[in-house]
């Protein structure tokens, strides 16, 4: 049988917009649910119909806000996906979630639905960051939906933004540890970056919003790992932090190359060798899904070059790093054309890189510079 698949949907409302965001969410007055669920199915079926004989191993709303899916609807989804596939004995469904009550009040019936693991968007224990945050969500109303979720789901995650303007070392320490003591099993802790087309990104360009340093920046990272490795939840990507064996499986299919079928909105995916990426905007997509029967914008071939080169730029992420000979054998690039060798033995030299045998991989040192340290080692173009 061939390589199970994941399957990632997208929702793409929100309440209201994040300033920091520049993920594709939208804001509408009213959402028609049914004629967005048959066109959510109608989509995963054109997709199952190109990728039979593969199972789903693991299934992710995202968004946008799907914890504003109607639970019947989030239902309907994981049925089609079984019924279309089939899903593996151990198939992860994520769910992403705001701690608002409303939503929170639905994570009993997502939880019937099938799902068994939530995402929730914390962002921080501080009422003041969270107003500068954009959130509609107080620090209550996140601890509550904590403790919602860890009563509902078996595996529960959520996240916190870190390098904050005005935020200190000790102030973030403080905030990490209070984090840990709820005891979830997987943390996401990104550092704030300014996004083009945000609202952040025009008041930092006004001055009005100034991050930290690069030297506290460094000192943030380093006590992120530092704290999260000795709780028993070490980094095994650049931001995500999780117990042995309760590391986001939907995720490590993006960052091991494995196939993944993207559906909704702006979705993108990977299957059988081919790129494929639907439109964007959820009014145009509606109108490709009631004119061809999907919501497919572009599909492309992907080369052999850009198969290794998005290979080695995703796996390097994770703390495992790469296995040479498995990217050479993927994509059918030759392993000696896969990296800078001379700048794998320089960065090596400096405690950033390891390279054992076929796996290189970027050490804790290296992780802070990885944006420079990828054009230096990738030798494809």
């Amino acid at each position: 049988m061939s390589a199970p698949i994941a399957l990632y949907i997208h929702w793409p409302f929100c309440v209201s917009k994040c300033p920091y965001c520049d993920f594709n969410s939208h804001v509408r007055e009213s959402v028609d649910q049914a004629q967005w669920r048959d066109a959510l199915l109608a989509d995963m079926a054109h997709e199952a119909g190109l990728t039979a004989g593969r199972r789903v191993s693991s299934i992710f709303f995202g968004g946008g806000t799907p914890s504003l899916m109607p639970p019947a609807t989030v239902a309907a989804l994981i049925e089609a996906a079984e019924r279309h596939w089939g899903l593996t004995a151990e198939c992860e469904i994520t769910l992403e979630a705001n701690p608002n009550s409303v939503e929170v009040a639905n994570f009993a019936a997502l939880a019937s639905a099938g799902v068994n693991r939530v995402s929730i968007g914390i962002q921080a224990l501080d009422d003041e960051t969270l107003r500068f945050f954009g959130r509609a969500h107080s620090v209550d109303e996140g601890l509550a939906a904590i403790a919602a979720a860890q009563a509902h789901f078996a595996r529960v995650s959520f996240d916190l933004i870190t390098a904050r303007p005005g935020q200190s070392l000790a102030e973030w320490q403080a905030e990490l540890a209070r984090a840990l003591a709820f005891g979830t099993d997987h943390l996401s802790l990104y550092q704030l970056t300014i996004e083009p087309g945000t609202r952040f990104k025009t008041l930092f360009d006004r001055g009005e919003i100034i991050l930290p340093d690069e030297d506290l920046s460094a000192d943030l990272f380093a006590a992120t790992a530092e704290q999260t490795a000795a709780a028993g939840l070490p980094a095994y990507e650049i931001s995500n932090h999780a117990r042995v064996g309760q590391e986001s499986r939907h995720n490590l299919t993006y960052w091991r190359s494995g196939d993944y079928v993207g559906i909704g909105p702006g979705a993108h995916g990977r299957r059988n060798g081919i790129a494929t990426e639907r439109h964007k905007k959820p009014e145009n997509w509606l109108a490709a899904i009631a004119g061809q029967g999907h919501g497919i914008k572009a599909e492309r071939h992907l080369t052999p070059e850009t198969r290794a080169t998005e290979a080695l730029l995703m796996g390097l992420r994770l703390r495992e790093g790469v296995d040479l000979d498995h990217v050479a054998a993927l994509s059918g690039v030759a392993r000696d054309r896969l990296v800078d060798e001379a700048a794998v033995r320089r960065l090596a030299g400096h405690g950033l890189l390891s390279l054992t045998g076929p796996r290189l991989a970027v050490l804790p040192a290296g992780m802070l510079l990885l944006d420079a340290i990828l054009p230096e080692v990738v030798a494809l173009g």
